[in-house]
């Protein structure tokens, strides 16, 4: 049974993995004046990615829901110091699209959107909303 159990993990981890795209585009989170929080709209096709970048400090809390209608699109987050291709703080196609947290260091942290492979290698296209606060 753990076998069992550990070569479905493998595969699931094999089929889920999110290809790094040269053309991520990244972006600047902005909180509207005298708000701890903002709501981002926008779009990704195939093997485009955003990372939104905000300063945030240790202690603080930061919350970050993704809402789409593609089942594959999903978020990762990492602490200052690294990014896609580093190990993330958070990976949401393990863990869903919500996220709850007090924020371990104080620098830039990285929200990374994405398309798992499956759906980017079909070029499918991800209209969502990522919501985020820090406080």
């Amino acid at each position: 049974m753990k076998t069992k159990s550990l070569v479905l993990l493998l595969l699931l981890t094999l089929f889920s993995v999110r290809a790094y795209a040269a053309n991520d585009r990244s972006e600047q989170v902005k909180f509207p004046h005298g708000a701890s929080g903002t709501s981002i709209k926008s779009s990704i096709v195939g093997y485009q990615g955003v990372n939104y970048t905000l300063d945030a400090k240790a202690g603080q809390s930061m919350t970050v829901n993704l809402k789409s209608g593609n089942l594959s699109n999903y978020f990762n987050i990492y602490a200052p110091g690294k990014g896609p291709g580093d190990e993330a703080m958070f990976i949401g196609d393990i863990n869903g699209n919500s996220y709850s947290g007090v924020l371990p260091s104080t620098g830039t942290y990285t929200i990374q959107v994405f398309l798992m492979r499956n759906a980017a290698r079909r070029n499918e296209k991800a209209n969502y909303t990522l919501e985020i606060s820090v406080k």
